[in-house]
């Protein structure tokens, strides 16, 4: 049977000089989304980018991904995480990313070997 993981990808700009502020922010992230039931969740920073991929001067582009066992299972977290008091207080802090540029989409699993 194939596999019906579900991830979330989360396309971020950031700052090259907010970059360790940022990491502790997506370890919190993370953290929490990881005790709501996360499967994993991982930060990468852009290391070969195509023209399509690119940043302002002096941003680096970061993509999270989340793991969920299906759809409706990252639906569930989701919930809980957003209503988590140490993510709303991110969200209503200062703003160390380009978070009105955030690229994000839900994708299901349609190939894995």
């Amino acid at each position: 049977m194939e596999d019906q993981r579900y991830v979330d990808i989360y396309l971020l700009p950031v700052p090259e000089k907010n970059i360790d502020a940022y990491r502790e922010q997506a370890t919190t992230f993370g953290t929490v989304a990881r005790e709501h039931g996360a499967l994993a969740y991982r930060e990468f920073r852009g290391d070969d980018l195509g023209e399509s991929l690119s940043t302002g001067e002096g941003d680096v582009l970061t993509a999270a991904v989340a793991e969920f066992e299906s759809r409706e299972h990252r639906d569930e977290v989701m919930k809980k995480v957003l209503d988590d008091p140490r993510v709303t207080a991110l969200m209503e802090g200062d703003q160390i990313a380009h978070m009105e540029q955030t690229r994000y989409g839900g994708f299901r699993t349609f190939l894995s070997v």
